[in-house]
């Protein structure tokens, strides 16, 4: 085979290896921030709820207070009974007492309610704690995993570039001028194999039989007429 054949190949098979490393290095950043926006959901759970409980004990003293009042109200309320001097007076006191006795009644089913929305967002905050907790650990966990992988392709990408570096350096300057081209205009394909089909796998133009069997060769550098890529033959 052609040297600088081979050299092309190895090349084109090193460029495949860094691209497929640098993708891998800009995925695992973005694993790890899905780590934190899982946490950090939990936390705004957990802090949705506090907020939520506060405002509930809030509406608990304020009933407390209206509770209180209402006693308050009606102790007044009976205390005119003895002080009113006519049936009807008796009757409007009577009626009064009635209605704050339903209005202390109404504002006790809704503390009651009240309380049992404040016991059950309580159990909500424990599971939602609970569930944070797990969040962070998992989180620190894989979050080291993660960073060591990514140390580990950082130090495999350098290696491959260093590789690459040397590489090229052993092609003629114009034939690598001629590779960055390709490698630039056709997304990270410089070189190509054709099928046995005799086609180019770059453009899938049929390459003249005497091309073909030119490629088959491995003696010189050849060209798709069509693409440009640079085609080699494996056996």
């Amino acid at each position: 085979m052609n040297p600088d054949l081979a050299r092309l190949i190895d090349l084109q098979a090193l460029d495949t290896r860094l691209a497929s490393l640098e993708r891998e290095i800009e995925t695992i950043p973005a694993q790890i921030q899905g780590l934190h926006d899982e946490r950090d959901r939990a936390s705004q759970e957990v802090e949705a709820l506090r907020t939520q409980v506060e405002t509930v004990r809030k509406e608990i003293r304020v009933k407390e207070k209206d509770v209180e009042y209402s006693i308050s109200k009606r102790t007044k309320s009976e205390a005119k009974l003895y002080e009113v001097k006519t049936n009807k007076e008796y009757s409007a006191v009577l009626l009064e007492i009635e209605q704050i006795k339903q209005e202390k009644a109404q504002l006790e089913d809704e503390l009651l309610s009240l309380m049992e929305a404040q016991e059950r967002l309580a159990g909500e905050i424990r599971a939602a704690e609970a569930k944070l907790t797990e969040r962070e650990q998992d989180m620190v966990q894989k979050e080291a995993v993660l960073q060591g992988e990514l140390r580990q392709v950082e130090m495999t990408l350098a290696g491959v570039r260093s590789e690459r570096v040397a590489l090229a350096r052993e092609l003629p300057a114009a034939l690598t001028a001629q590779y960055q081209r390709l490698l630039a205009r056709y997304r990270g394909t410089a070189v190509v194999v054709p099928t046995r089909g005799e086609l180019c796998t770059g453009c899938h133009l049929r390459l003249p039989p005497q091309c073909f069997q030119e490629v088959r060769q491995t003696l010189e550098i050849i060209p798709c007429e069509r693409c440009g890529r640079i085609l080699y033959w494996v056996p």
